[in-house]
C-alpha cells in the first residue's frame, strides 16, 4: 500500500473547513436567513405592528398591475445606461489615451478621477442639487455661452430629472471604471504593443486588438458593480429629487423605503425588495455568462 505523505497522517479530512465556519456562519445570519426572512414576509398583507393577513403571491401580483412600481423598474434600468454603459464607455476612452504612453503627473489623474469615490453620496446629491438649481453652475454656464432658452430646474423638470440624476451616476463611476481598466492595463505584455506598432497598428487599432482584449475581466467586474449601483440606487435619488416630480424619478431602493416606513405596507416593500434582489442576481449571473473566457 502507499504510504502517507509526511505529515499527513491523523489529519481530518474536515480540518479545512473549520477555518471558513466562522465566516460561512457570519455571512448566512447576515445575509442568507434575512433574505429568506424578507421573502416570507412578502407572502404577508402586514404593517409592521399588527398580526399579518396571508396573501401568497398577491403582493408580486400587485408590483405587476401597478403603474407606480412598474415605473419605478423601468426607470432604474434607464439608469443602467447613466450609471453603468456611460462610465465605462468614458472609462475605455480614457484608459485608451492615459495608458498608451507613459505621462507625468499620472498620480494626480488617478487622484481627481478617484475622488467621486471617497466623497460620500449623500454630500455628492446636495452638490449636485445646487449645481442643478435655477442658479446654479449648470445654468450660469449656458447663460454664459448664450444658451438661455436651455436653462430649466432640472430636478424638477419631468423630461430631464431621471437624465440629470443619472449624470450624476456618471460623474460617481466613470473613475471607478477608469482605474479598473487602467490596472488591467498594467498586466499586458509591453512586447504586444511593440509588435502592433511595428506592423503599422495606430491608436484605435492598437486598443481595440491589444488593450481591449486583455480587459475582459475588468469589463465584468466594472459591469457588476455599476449595475448593482444602478439598480440599487437610493442615496443620491433620495437627496435629489426623492424621487420627483411626480413619479419620474422613483426607483425600486426609494419605494422599498416609503412602502415600509411610510405607508406601512411592509410585505409589499418586502415583495419588491425579493424582485429587485432576482433582478440583480440575474443580470450579474447574465453579465458573468457573457465575459466567461474559455480555457
Amino acid at each position: 500500500m502507499p504510504s502517507r505523505p509526511p505529515g499527513a497522517r491523523g489529519r481530518s479530512p474536515w480540518r479545512g473547513y473549520v477555518y471558513v465556519l466562522p465566516a460561512f456562519l457570519v455571512y448566512v445570519a447576515f445575509a442568507v436567513l434575512p433574505a429568506l426572512h424578507t421573502a416570507y414576509l412578502s407572502l404577508f398583507e402586514w404593517d409592521g405592528v399588527t398580526l399579518g393577513e396571508w396573501v401568497g403571491l398577491g403582493n408580486y401580483q400587485e408590483i405587476l398591475q401597478d403603474s407606480v412600481l412598474r415605473r419605478s423598474v423601468f426607470n432604474a434600468l434607464v439608469l443602467v445606461v447613466f450609471f453603468s454603459f456611460i462610465p465605462i464607455a468614458l472609462g475605455l476612452a480614457m484608459t485608451g489615451l492615459l495608458a498608451r504612453y507613459r505621462r507625468p503627473g499620472m498620480g494626480a489623474y488617478r487622484f481627481l478621477f478617484m475622488l467621486p469615490q471617497v466623497i460620500p453620496l449623500v454630500a455628492v446629491g446636495v452638490t449636485w442639487r445646487w449645481l442643478y438649481g435655477d442658479d446654479g453652475l449648470v445654468n450660469q454656464s449656458f447663460r454664459a455661452v448664450g444658451l438661455d432658452g436651455v436653462t430649466r430646474a432640472w430636478l424638477g423638470d419631468f423630461g430631464a430629472a431621471l437624465i440629470a440624476v443619472g449624470l450624476v451616476g456618471t460623474w460617481v463611476l466613470s473613475g471607478l471604471c477608469m482605474m479598473l481598466f487602467l490596472s488591467g492595463v498594467q498586466k499586458v505584455d509591453p512586447s504586444l504593443y511593440e509588435a502592433a506598432r511595428i506592423d503599422g497598428a495606430g491608436p484605435v487599432r492598437e486598443f481595440v486588438s491589444v488593450t481591449l482584449p486583455h480587459l475582459r475581466g475588468e469589463l465584468a467586474v466594472a459591469m457588476t458593480v455599476t449595475t448593482v449601483a444602478a439598480l440599487a440606487s437610493f442615496d443620491i435619488v433620495y437627496v435629489t429629487t426623492n424621487g420627483g416630480p411626480g413619479e419620474q424619478t422613483t426607483v425600486p431602493g426609494l419605494l422599498v423605503y416609503r412602502l415600509a416606513f411610510s405607508e406601512g405596507k411592509v410585505g409589499l416593500a418586502a415583495a419588491l425588495a425579493v424582485v429587485l434582489g432576482l433582478l440583480i442576481l440575474a443580470i450579474v449571473y447574465l453579465i458573468n455568462r457573457l465575459s466567461r473566457t474559455e480555457t
